[in-house]
């Protein structure tokens, strides 16, 4: 049975939140030898190692265990403090997410918006990768993900949302300096690229398809992007040719600024929401507005 201090709890949560002992210091409004002491108190009661005191602090997977258990913890006390209408003198309620950068500047808000309207409640939005969202899941950091992945973190359940369309797109003059004067599967693998960053492996994923045994090693050149909005336009500006969401592509496309280079040949990535089994009201809501937002944005599974 698990028998641990909420006050030393909630300091540890901080900590990983804000990154430091004396940003979650701050936080709590006491002084960081304070917030030392507690998560000291907290590691001697479990006897375990939960923080490497780098900056940012780092969770151990012993850690990792404690902070969803906090999480958890914290988002039942809550829910049950609203259900008896006690108030709850904290304010709103926050639900850390995590969502990959494309989601969330195309069909992702309107979805939080939608419950935030009918419920009291904040989001702590976490961006990265989605082929890495799951990882923030494991460690505890948010409690539901837009991930790529079908697999179930431990403790949570999936749904999944639909496909994601990218299209190869670049700007019309780009086309004429680079990509003229030969077959698109002899030139496209030499020419400038963007990138959204280093996690980013969109472009080459096509090119491994699309024109397979003449990949190079290495682009001959990549410019990194990491905004969404950006990305797009930075292919409109000629910077190098680049996977696009069709949301952001169709506009482009239908101004001239941008020309489908394989019409034919879209990536699909499947997108999953995974959230932690937990009866969570707040949490329920939140994962039925993405999937219906989901359903009328994305690609059915079946590719339509």
């Amino acid at each position: 049975m698990i028998d641990l201090p909420l006050d030393q709890v909630r300091t540890l949560l901080a900590a990983v939140d804000e990154g430091t002992f004396e940003a979650a210091a701050e936080v709590l409004h006491v002084t960081p030898s304070a917030v030392s002491q507690r998560v000291k108190a907290l590691e001697q009661r479990t006897g375990r190692v939960l923080l490497l005191r780098t900056k940012p602090v780092r969770l151990t997977e012993s850690g990792e265990i404690v902070v969803r258990f906090g999480r958890q913890l914290t988002r039942l006390e809550r829910d049950a403090t609203a259900e008896l209408g006690l108030g709850d003198a904290a304010g709103p309620a926050t639900l850390p997410i995590a969502v990959n950068a494309d989601s969330l500047a195309t069909w992702f808000l309107p979805a939080l918006a939608e419950v935030a309207g009918r419920l009291e409640v904040c989001f702590d939005l976490h961006r990265d990768d989605q082929d890495h969202t799951a990882l923030l899941l494991r460690q505890g950091r948010v409690m539901a993900a837009v991930t790529s992945s079908p697999e179930p973190v431990q403790g949570c359940s999936v749904r999944a949302l639909g496909r994601m369309r990218y299209r190869a797109m670049a700007a019309p003059a780009f086309v004429g300096r680079h990509l003229a004067g030969g077959p698109l599967r002899r030139l496209l693998p030499g020419a400038p690229v963007v990138v959204f960053d280093r996690k980013d492996d969109l472009q080459d994923r096509f090119l491994r398809a699309f024109a397979p045994g003449r990949v190079p090693a290495r682009t001959a050149a990549r410019t990194y992007v990491p905004s969404s909005e950006s990305f797009a336009d930075a292919v409109a500006a000629g910077l190098g040719w680049g996977m696009v969401p069709d949301e952001q592509a169709a506009a482009h496309r239908a101004a001239g600024t941008l020309l489908d280079l394989a019409a034919d040949r879209p990536v699909d990535v499947p997108l999953y929401w995974q959230q932690w089994k937990l009866d969570s009201p707040a949490l329920a809501a939140v994962a039925d507005a993405v999937a219906r937002t989901a359903a009328r944005s994305l690609a059915r599974a079946d590719g339509s």
